[in-house]
């Protein structure tokens, strides 16, 4: 009986050890695809906040050190995207009381002449309303171009909505913070920014290069 016994427990001792060796196996399989999956999702996931980041509107990427490097990507009317080919798709933005009526439009933006060292801000049109004051919120639409060759690199009236974003504050590019703190909502103010008030002098990460030129509309301050 004992014999019996022995046999029988050395003839389940290799099946043990085999399926033991099974169970590692596909323990090690499911560790593996887990890894793959997690990585995976996070390839996924990073390439969501690149897409939403370029999306968002280049302006709002501040060219300070990480610590100011804040992002305002809010608007006062989010809409669906607008197909940039057909600008007469977008809606028109609302306007202060009294703006002028330029403003529904698009403006378009020309390229610089001559070097650019300093910033320059020219009011092409002068609104009635507050100047803005450094740490509001202001709500713009603005065409951003190089301003060397006046390629448009960057619309929010290509988005169908403008921005809403603090002033004065490090949200926004130096050249934003120190143009248009005072300018009177309802205006539309031409920025020519050199390169170190901006995004510096090389393009870097998908940001633009050089100096650059704005065509700013200042739909509100609060």
């Amino acid at each position: 009986m004992s014999e019996r016994v022995e046999n029988g427990s050395a003839g389940q001792s290799p099946g043990t050890k085999a399926e033991r060796r099974l169970a590692a196996q596909l323990a090690a399989k499911k560790a593996a695809e887990a890894r793959r999956r997690r990585q995976s999702m996070l390839g996924a996931f990073v390439g969501v906040l690149a897409v939403g980041a370029l999306i968002g509107g280049l302006v709002w990427m501040n060219s300070g050190d990480d610590d100011k490097n804040a992002t305002a990507s809010s608007s006062t009317s989010p809409t669906a995207p607008v197909d940039p080919a057909d600008p007469a798709a977008a809606p028109e933005p609302q306007l202060p009381e009294g703006a002028d009526p330029a403003l529904k439009t698009k403006p378009q933006v020309a390229a610089g002449t001559g070097e650019l060292k300093k910033l320059n801000v020219t009011t092409l049109i002068k609104g009635s309303g507050p100047e803005v004051k450094a740490g509001q919120q202001i709500t713009t639409n603005y065409v951003g171009v190089f301003y060397k060759d006046g390629k448009e690199f960057d619309s929010s009236w290509d988005r169908g909505q403008p921005a809403t974003f603090g002033i004065g504050v490090g949200q926004v590019i130096q050249g934003w913070d120190q143009g248009l703190v005072g300018v009177p909502v309802g205006s539309r103010v031409q920025l020519d920014i050199p390169g170190e008030l901006a995004y510096g002098n090389e393009s870097v990460g998908g940001r633009p290069g050089g100096p650059l030129r704005f065509v700013v509309d200042v739909l509100a301050a609060q």
